[in-house]
């Protein structure tokens, strides 16, 4: 008699991401969705400019009127400005130059070897939760984290023998959902604090100074335990369910430029075998990128270095915090080029822009996508929608008569679902905290601590909205895997990490206000 198997029982997550993932997938292309809410935003604003509706930003002289797109107006600003608006996608930029340089480095073969030496003998278990950290302390590289490592976690899961879906879900997902914490002070801490600080200068009491480390015991924190956290949901909730949905785990990757089949886990652990010329190779890359860093060193060191700032120094901004994009460039590019000369990938120059060339082809799907992405936000913007909606929001909790505690367990809410429309921290935070900023002062506390509230709320949602263009990005990945994937299997991968890390985000904010720890040097919680 022929063995019936009978089909696993579904938990009922599985069954909710199922669902999520079904009625994602039913969405139009993601050119077509985002050609459609570029229309929606056009009749909105029209009919919402037709009724008056203005919203006054605290600290600004006059109202912020939302404006029509269906106007003369309006009609201009699309016709003269589609081309700039396109060019001017502020991903485009970050994602193409980095591109040109990690194309190249994974096209010669270093990438595969470096990871491939670099976890040599690595425990299989500890690679989530090293993906895990490695994610939430990414923010120090800003937006470009969210294109660099998740390939590289799904590199790192396919060498060990585990699920490289996995791996590029979770990097992203610790990326994205922990963005606004890393262990580390980063470029992100200073514009924040200067955004509060300015807003707080029109209070009669402004309280303490925020500086970039105001909030670094809490981002401290929050930064070690949601990077277990993510380690965890990748290990227990993220691969299993992949298996038990029929994907094998072992399922190859797209094939490499670059020989990997004496990889192997064995015991547990990742085995590894490097070639003679790869091994030459990582030798040749490592003395390339010490001497571009001692290179990039003294000219950052010296003290009349143009990527300081006016004031001699680097924070809140300089020419150097806006030079992460050319500086990881940079860190790709040299370091694969002599990689690739003794591995016979680069045997002469002109090699080198072909393999550039090679990365960009990856990425003509981005690229006409990028068209529709950018008309939608500048329209977005040129409306002045994002700054009625914030102003709206905090009119709302106003209105409920929320205080203490309350009143921030409401902010951090209003926080994450305006984060799935303005995508932008900065952005975001500029429009909550000219209102926020002030209120809570009037509730007695610290502008450091209202900061701190807006991260909790600022990151966790942003990894499961369509509006993120770095959504699409990894959705290219992901269909090199699984190529029927859609939005909605992304939104349904992403949803799991998305609630775990706010709740416990938000525990961790209320330990300290309960607790009354300080935030960080010098910041505490009420005025």
């Amino acid at each position: 008699m022929a063995d019936t198997a009978a089909p696993a029982k579904q938990s009922r997550l599985d069954r909710v991401l199922n669902l999520v993932e079904r009625a994602g997938n039913k969405l139009p292309d993601p050119f077509l969705l985002f050609g459609s809410l570029l229309l929606l935003v056009a009749v909105v604003s029209t009919v919402v400019a037709a009724f008056g509706v203005s919203v006054r930003i605290p600290g600004a002289e006059q109202d912020t009127p939302v404006r029509a797109a269906l106007s003369g107006a309006g009609l201009e600003f699309l016709f003269t400005e589609m081309p700039a608006n396109f060019i001017g996608f502020p991903p485009l930029e970050t994602v193409i130059t980095i591109m040109l340089g990690v194309g190249l480095a994974e096209r010669t073969g270093l990438l595969t070897a470096l990871i491939r030496a670099s976890f040599g003998g690595a425990p299989r278990w500890v690679l989530p939760y090293a993906v895990g950290f490695v994610g939430i302390s990414s923010s120090v590289m800003a937006d470009s984290a969210m294109i660099i490592l998740p390939p590289l976690a799904a590199m790192v899961f396919k060498a060990a023998g585990r699920h490289p879906v996995a791996g590029l879900l979770g990097g992203f997902a610790a990326a994205g959902a922990g963005y606004s914490t890393a262990p580390v002070v980063t470029s992100l801490d200073a514009l924040f604090s200067g955004i509060s600080n300015e807003v707080a200068s029109i209070l009669p009491d402004p309280g303490a100074t925020v500086t970039p480390v105001s909030n670094y015991y809490f981002n401290v924190v929050s930064s070690v335990l949601l990077a277990l956290l993510a380690g965890f949901l990748i290990d227990r909730v993220i691969e299993p369910r992949m298996v038990r949905g029929g994907v094998p785990r072992e399922e190859a990757a797209p094939e490499s430029d670059v020989d990997d089949r004496e990889d192997g886990a064995e015991g547990g652990r990742l085995t590894v075998a490097l070639s003679t010329a790869e091994r030459r190779g990582l030798r040749w890359a490592g003395i390339a990128a010490a001497v571009l860093l001692a290179a990039v060193l003294v000219l950052v060191l010296w003290p009349g270095s143009p990527l300081r700032n006016d004031a001699g120094g680097f924070l809140p901004e300089s020419p150097l915090l806006d030079s992460v994009t050319t500086l990881i460039f940079l860190a790709f590019l040299v370091p694969g080029i002599a990689f690739g000369v003794p591995v016979g990938a680069v045997a002469r120059a002109a090699d080198v822009p072909k393999l550039m060339a090679g990365a960009l082809r990856d990425l003509t799907g981005f690229l006409v996508l990028a068209f529709m992405l950018g008309q939608f936000i500048a329209l977005f913007n040129w409306t002045n929608l994002g700054a009625a909606l914030a102003v709206g929001g905090a009119n709302l909790l106003t209105a409920l008569g929320l205080a203490g505690y309350p009143a921030f367990l409401g902010f951090m809410v209003l926080a994450s679902v305006l984060n799935m429309f303005i995508i932008s921290g900065s952005s975001l935070w500029t429009l909550m905290a000219s209102v926020f900023v002030p209120m809570f002062a009037l509730l007695g506390f610290e502008p450091g601590f209202a900061q701190a509230a807006f991260r909790v709320g600022d990151s966790a949602t942003q990894i499961m909205t369509p509006l993120n263009p770095y959504m699409i990005i990894i959705l290219g990945y992901l269909r090199r895997y699984e190529p029927n994937a859609g939005l909605g299997t992304l939104v349904a991968r992403m949803t799991p990490f998305v609630v775990p890390f706010w709740l416990l985000w938000a525990l961790i904010l209320t330990a300290f206000y309960f607790a009354d720890w300080p935030l960080g040097p010098g910041m505490g919680i009420r005025l």
